[in-house]
């Protein structure tokens, strides 16, 4: 079975690896253990609050596989985003340029670098092995984040966003860098991005113009791919905007890609989801729930079949109940994996 649980120290190596395999452009997960080791001792800071209001905090999930106690993937939530270190990005907008007596009019698109976002929560750090990118396990890492959220909303802004991986080749090129933050920073994308994933982003107040830079005059492969994600990006892309995120039109200012966000009080998995008393049996239904428990610091999420009854009961099969380290009576969070 796949258990989503908090993550741990001896987890180190494996977060290594999976830092090494998602590549240039994975921001928040640099291959440096050092750096790894620190988001692993925030974690565990974070899941021992026993503040409900904490706001400021960095949760990192990892999906083992019970049967093998592989580390399959890894997701993460920043509590607050810009309160320690500034948070960067586009926001995409428009000028109007009229001239009435030359009965000229024109609009043009800029890019204007923004810290909007200051405070919001953010979705992140989410990465999926390859060789468990089958039976719904992304779509478990992904929203299991949704019912620690639904638990614990004191520790979460009322907006979340998450950052989408913008265009690049194999070779981790990104058209977006080349065109426009290569001219500033002088230095390639994967070292601007590695020194940003170090926490090192003094350099971009530091160099990046302050004036809004107009779209028209960039290259027609840069304007091509502003607000577009990376082909491995779109299912995961696809997934947040079917629980309710938008774009609304802010982009990373590495890679172009998009930045969505939405009020947490209306992501379908946390609307939709209920908490239940927990009943031991055979549930008789066809579809796959997400069901988690409601601690912090033992937190445990996985898919199962259930049964809602009407006593205000959730019928789940023993193995499950294991799973989620759960026996009759305890209180249970449910949702419906999807809408489908």
């Amino acid at each position: 079975m796949m258990l989503i649980r908090p993550i741990e120290k001896n987890d180190i190596d494996a977060l290594h690896t999976m830092a090494k395999n998602a590549g240039v452009g994975f921001t928040s997960l640099p291959a440096n253990m050092d750096l790894l080791q620190d988001k692993i001792n925030a974690a565990e800071k974070a899941f021992n609050s026993a503040d409900a209001n904490d706001s400021n905090n960095s949760y990192l999930f990892v999906l083992e596989d019970t049967s093998t106690k592989a580390i399959a993937g890894v997701c993460g939530i920043e509590s607050a985003l810009g309160l320690d270190s500034p948070w960067y990005n586009y926001r995409l907008g428009t000028l109007v340029h009229a001239s009435p007596s030359l009965e000229v009019y024109g609009q043009s698109k800029t890019l204007s670098l923004s810290n909007d976002h200051t405070g919001y929560s953010e979705l992140c750090t989410l990465f999926l092995s390859q060789d468990y990118r089958h039976s719904k396990n992304g779509s478990l890492l992904s929203k299991s984040r949704f019912m620690f959220m639904a638990n614990f909303p004191n520790r979460f802004h009322q907006r979340a966003i998450a950052e989408m991986r913008g265009v690049s080749d194999e070779k981790g090129n990104s058209p977006f860098w080349n065109g426009l933050g290569a001219h500033f920073f002088s230095m390639p994308f994967a070292q601007a991005d590695y020194l940003s994933g170090l926490g090192n982003k003094s350099f971009i107040a530091e160099l990046m113009p302050k004036l809004p830079i107009y779209i028209d005059l960039l290259s027609p492969s840069v304007q091509e791919v502003i607000g577009k994600v990376h082909d491995n990006t779109l299912p995961a892309l696809k997934m947040l905007e079917n629980e309710g995120f938008q774009n609304l039109g802010y982009v990373d200012i590495f890679d172009g890609g998009p930045t969505i966000e939405a009020d947490v009080r209306h992501i379908r998995a946390i609307n939709h989801s209920r908490v239940f008393k927990v009943k031991i049996g055979q549930p008789m239904s066809d579809k796959l729930d997400l069901v988690s428990n409601t601690e912090c610091l033992s937190y445990r999420c996985g898919l199962a079949k259930a049964d809602k009854l009407l006593s205000g009961e959730l019928l789940i099969d023993a193995d499950t109940a294991e799973l989620l380290e759960l026996k009759t009576g305890d209180p249970i969070r449910a949702v419906a994996l999807s809408t489908k």
